[in-house]
């Protein structure tokens, strides 16, 4: 086993099906190499509203946020909350969630993982090769 070294801009942003316009979803956990815990770096262009509102209660999925670049807000249990540079959050798997960008994009780390639980990517976002 090696230790793995990526630049993000070397993660090529998922082109199937389910993409979203104004945000590129690069496959971290898998150019990597994590078994583990699902990781995703996701890029919202400026005034991006087309990310999903979703919640893990059917999976029990925990996700943490990490924002990389930019600023974003977290829609979620009725409230708005401005996200910076450096701000991580934690949404427990009942809690509905969505973001949005405003004057400008940002770049975030989606790490997920289900306590107790190995990991086990959904397949329809599976790379095609």
């Amino acid at each position: 086993m090696s230790t793995t070294i990526k630049n993000i801009e070397d993660i090529a942003p998922y082109a199937g099906e389910h993409a979203i316009p104004g945000i590129r979803f690069r496959a971290a956990r898998e150019a990597m190499g994590v078994s583990a815990w699902g990781m995703n770096v996701l890029e919202l262009d400026p005034g991006c509203e087309g990310y999903p509102e979703h919640d893990h209660a059917r999976d029990q999925q925990e996700e943490l946020y990490v924002v990389l670049s930019g600023s974003l807000v977290l829609q979620c249990e009725g409230t708005e909350r401005v996200l910076k540079v450096g701000d991580m959050v934690r949404v427990p798997p009942e809690v509905t969630r969505k973001f949005v960008t405003r004057g400008e994009g940002a770049r975030i780390l989606a790490l997920g993982g289900t306590p107790g639980k190995a990991y086990g990517p959904d397949p329809r976002l599976a790379s095609d090769g």
